[in-house]
């Protein structure tokens, strides 16, 4: 099992960015892949990034080329570069851990994009 923990959330203004932050009670080191999705209000939570353990990714194509998610397995975290944010990346941004056919989840954090 494994705990994440996101941060780095906010209200930010259009063309901004932000780092988002997911913290593991555990080493990553082993972990198949690490995932970032998001929940906009009355939506359904979708992909947005994927870091596998050989350090592969992949992104939703709404968001490539602005967001860029990384893995630090030294400290057990991982990270969502998001860049040149729109109104329409507010959402609920949620951590993913895929061990085998498990997945955990963290408690998400709030990214508003608003003027």
């Amino acid at each position: 099992q494994v705990q994440l923990v996101e941060s780095g959330g906010g209200l930010v203004q259009p063309g901004g960015s932000l780092r988002l932050s997911c913290a593991a009670s555990r080493s990553i080191f082993s972990i198949d892949a690490m995932r970032w999705y998001r929940q906009a209000p009355g939506k359904q939570r979708k992909f947005v990034a994927q870091v596998t353990s050989g350090g592969t990714t992949n992104y939703a194509d709404s968001v490539k080329g602005r967001f860029t998610i990384s893995r630090d397995n030294a400290k057990n975290a991982v990270y969502l570069q998001v860049n040149s944010l729109k109104p329409e990346d507010t959402a609920v941004y949620y951590c993913n851990a895929i061990m085998g056919s498990y997945g955990y989840w963290g408690q998400g954090t709030q990214v508003t994009v608003s003027s």
